[in-house]
């Protein structure tokens, strides 16, 4: 399946996503046929397996677990991130009010601009 990442918004539906899937010609008949049996469009019948299989995995111990190994991983490497901007701070971020700290050259605490070093206010 090729996902096509244009999302197309109809006012009050939620955006979705189209997918282009390829299927043999046999499979493509017999679910024709059983989505007309159905009276489904084809789309239809689709998102009904999708949904279906979507809720038999849901279910799964092990994908219950997979999905927690990989939680447990987005969390290592988040503290891991934290820890490395923490040393790249010095710390010093967390001991300063923020109404002390110095504001970034060019801008002031409230978000005007502030004259840069060795200029004064009114060049």
């Amino acid at each position: 399946m090729a996902p096509n990442h244009d999302l197309s918004a109809v006012p009050g539906e939620a955006a979705r996503k189209t997918l282009a899937i390829r299927l043999e010609a046999e499979q493509h008949a017999q679910l024709t046929m059983i989505a007309q049996l159905e009276d489904l469009t084809v789309t239809d019948a689709i998102r009904q397996a999708i949904d279906g299989w979507i809720e038999e995995r849901r279910n799964s111990s092990q994908l219950q677990e997979r999905a927690q190994a990989v939680l447990d991983e987005i969390e290592r490497d988040a503290a891991s991130k934290r820890g490395a901007l923490a040393a790249l701070l010095g710390g010093a971020e967390e001991k300063t009010p923020a109404s002390r700290r110095k504001a970034p050259m060019g801008f002031s605490p409230q978000g005007t601009a502030r004259p840069k070093e060795g200029t004064s206010a009114t060049s």
